[in-house]
C-alpha cells in the first residue's frame, strides 16, 4: 500500500481518492455493472464508518486494510440481507464464479485487474467523450458532482444530468467485469487512450482556478494510464507514450503558476520547479514507446514534450517544429496549429510567426490572440495590447485573464 501520513489534516480525503477507485472495482466484479448503486453505497457506508471510528478510537495502524476489512463484511452483510443475490446476480454470474462472488478477494492482484476491466467498461464508445470523462472521474477516480463542476465551469445539474445518461448506457452495455480479452482491448483501447489523453489535459489545461483539482486530475490519468502499462495486454506503444507525456507535463506542473496563481510562461519558469523524477519517468516510458512500428500522436506529442525538458540544443526548436509538423498531419486540432506556429516563430522568427498565424483565422480562440500578441509585442504594443485585449475577453480562465492583463500593463509602461 501506498504510504499515507496520518497526520496530516486532509489524510483521509487523500486516502479516499487512493482507495475509493480500488474498491469499488473489486465490487463491481461481484455485482455488476447493473447494480452499480449498490457497490458505490457500500464503499461510501466503509468510509463513513472509517470516518466515525476512526475520529473516536484513532488511525489503524493499516488503514487501508481496515477499509477492505470493513467493505468486505458490509458486503456480506448486504447479501444475507437481500435476496437479490438468490434471484438476480447468481443468475448472471457463470457457476464457477459464484463462490468467488462471495469471497470478496481484495488482493493485489484482483485489485489490478478489476480496475483494468472497469476503466474499458467505463470507456464505452457509445458514450460521448465528456460522459466519458465524468464516469471516470467520478467511478474510477472518486470525483464528487461538486469537483467535476469546479475543474469543468460546469453548473452541477449540468454534470448530473451527464453522468446520468452515462450510467443508464452503462447499466444496458452488460459488460463482464473481468480481465478484457484480446478482441475487447482492440476494440477499445483507442477509446480508453483518448479518455485518459482528455482528462489528463482537462488537469493541466483546466481553467478551473482550483489548484488543488488540477493537479488530481492530472494524477488520476496518470494513475490510470500506469494501470494500461503495466499489463501486458495493454502496455502498447501507444500507452507508454501516453504516460511518458503525462510524465513531461506534469513534471513543470509547479513552475507554470506564481504563489499568487498567475500563469507563467514556458520561456520565464524557473526550471528549478521542473520535476527532474518525473522528467526521468519520462525517458523511460518515452524510450518503451519507440520500441515498436508505429507512430501515433502520443509518441510525436511525447517528443515534443521531452524537447521542452531539455534546456539548451541550438537545434531544439527545428526538432520541435518537424514533430509539430508530423502531428499535424496525424491529427489536426486548433491547439495543435497555434502550437506548431509559435515554433514556426521561434526557428523562422516572429514577423514569420505572425503571417504563419493569421492564415489560421481562429478569431474566437483566445489563445490565437495570446499567440499574436506575443508575437507583436517586440516590434508593434499596440497591436500586441489589442490582441492580449481580445485574448482576455474570450478567455474564462480567471488565472490567464491575469496575466494578460499584466502583460498589457508591462507593454503600456514601456511606452512611457
Amino acid at each position: 500500500m501506498t504510504s499515507i501520513n496520518t497526520s496530516d489534516p486532509g489524510f483521509l480525503p487523500h486516502l479516499f481518492r487512493l482507495e475509493y477507485a480500488r474498491m469499488t472495482a473489486v465490487l463491481f466484479r461481484h455485482f455488476g455493472l447493473q447494480h452499480i448503486e449498490i457497490a458505490e453505497d457500500i464503499v461510501s457506508e466503509t468510509f463513513l464508518k472509517a470516518a466515525e471510528t476512526w475520529n473516536t478510537n484513532g488511525v489503524p495502524e493499516n488503514p487501508s486494510a481496515w477499509l477492505y476489512t470493513v467493505a468486505k463484511n458490509k458486503a456480506k452483510d448486504y447479501l444475507k440481507r437481500h435476496h437479490l443475490f438468490e434471484t438476480k446476480i447468481r443468475h448472471a454470474v457463470a457457476p464457477d464464479e459464484t463462490q468467488a462472488a462471495q469471497e470478496f478477494d481484495f488482493s493485489q492482484q484482483t485489485i489490478a485487474d478489476s480496475q483494468l476491466a472497469m476503466i474499458f467498461a467505463v470507456c464505452n464508445p457509445a458514450n460521448s467523450t465528456e460522459a466519458q470523462i465524468c464516469l471516470a472521474l467520478q467511478i474510477l477516480c472518486g470525483f464528487s458532482v461538486e469537483e467535476m463542476a469546479d475543474a469543468f465551469l460546469a453548473k452541477t445539474e449540468t454534470v448530473k444530468k451527464r453522468l446520468q445518461r452515462a450510467r443508464a448506457t452503462l447499466r444496458e452495455d452488460n459488460f463482464r467485469i473481468q480481465q478484457p480479452d484480446a478482441a475487447t482491448i482492440q476494440s477499445r483501447l483507442d477509446t480508453v487512450l483518448r479518455t485518459l489523453y482528455l482528462l489528463f489535459n482537462e488537469g493541466y489545461y483546466s481553467q478551473s482556478g482550483n489548484h488543488l483539482i488540477r493537479k488530481d486530475l492530472c494524477s488520476e490519468a496518470m494513475r490510470l494510464a500506469l494501470i494500461l502499462t503495466e499489463n501486458p495486454l495493454t502496455a502498447t506503444t501507444q500507452a507508454h507514450a501516453l504516460l511518458a507525456l503525462m510524465c513531461f507535463q506534469s513534471s513543470r506542473f509547479e513552475a507554470r503558476s506564481s504563489a499568487t496563481g498567475d500563469t507563467i510562461l514556458f520561456e520565464q519558469q524557473d526550471q528549478e520547479l521542473w520535476n527532474k523524477e518525473l522528467i526521468a519517468r519520462g525517458n523511460y516510458y518515452l524510450v518503451q514507446a519507440c520500441s515498436g512500428d508505429t507512430l501515433s500522436k502520443y509518441q510525436l506529442e511525447a517528443g515534443i514534450a521531452w524537447w521542452h525538458t531539455v534546456p539548451s540544443d541550438p537545434q531544439k526548436w527545428e526538432h520541435i517544429l518537424q514533430l509539430y509538423n508530423e502531428l499535424i498531419l496525424i491529427e489536426y486540432s486548433p491547439m495543435t496549429a497555434l502550437n506548431r506556429t509559435f515554433a514556426y516563430a521561434r526557428v523562422y522568427g516572429n514577423r514569420a510567426g505572425i503571417e504563419e498565424a493569421t492564415q489560421l483565422q481562429l478569431e474566437g480562440n483566445s489563445y490565437y490572440h495570446a499567440l499574436l500578441g506575443y508575437l507583436y509585442a517586440a516590434t508593434d504594443v499596440p497591436a500586441a495590447v489589442a490582441h492580449y485585449t481580445r485574448a482576455i475577453r474570450l478567455t474564462k480562465s480567471a488565472a490567464e485573464k491575469k496575466t494578460l492583463s499584466g502583460e498589457i500593463s508591462r507593454l503600456q509602461g514601456l511606452q512611457h
